[in-house]
């Protein structure tokens, strides 16, 4: 969802269209397979500069530091049983059972991952961090784009990045 606004709001993506839309992400998935290559190749950086590139936690600090470079971080929190619901509903799609995952032990390790990740944007000085709740950006999308907006200190289309909030797509809600 964050991918999709800051696309619609004038913040081109970097991706490579390998993972195609489906069921599960029916907006696409925003992904660049070279990014998994970090930080044994990180040339495709150069070319990022001004856009969007997904990351998931785990890489973040992977990303090299240069003389002048900035990122900034966009971490999109959600509640981890929604996470886990999710991603069991996924991987029973692509007819993976999800039943042999731990879900408590998942969760902790998700959790994780997001403690780290803020924690090394704190600590790292070229990196900026915002924080934005799924459930309020579903529920209030154009409060989310004027935050996106603030954060990146750019213009950007906020009716469009609010439209394209689609609240159907929120099919695993907290309980």
């Amino acid at each position: 969802m964050a991918m999709r606004m800051l696309e619609v709001g004038g913040v081109p993506p970097v991706t490579d269209g390998e993972r195609v839309a489906d069921d599960s992400n029916p907006r696409g998935y925003y992904e660049l397979e070279a990014v998994k290559k970090l930080p044994a190749n990180a040339e495709w950086l150069e070319k990022a500069d001004g856009k969007a590139v997904k990351i998931v936690a785990p890489l973040l600090g992977k990303l090299p530091t240069a003389a002048g470079r900035r990122y900034r971080v966009i971490v999109m929190r959600r509640e981890i049983a929604e996470v886990l619901g999710s991603q069991a509903t996924m991987l029973d799609r692509l007819g993976r059972p999800s039943a042999s995952i731990d879900p408590a032990r998942l969760g902790k390790a998700l959790l994780g991952q997001l403690d780290q990740a803020a924690a090394l944007c704190d600590n790292r000085s070229d990196m900026d961090r915002l924080d934005l709740a799924y459930a309020d950006a579903v529920s209030d999308p154009r409060s989310a784009a004027e935050a996106i907006a603030a954060f990146l200190g750019r213009p950007m289309d906020l009716d469009a990045m609010a439209a394209t909030v689609d609240p159907a797509l929120y099919r695993q809600r907290g309980r």
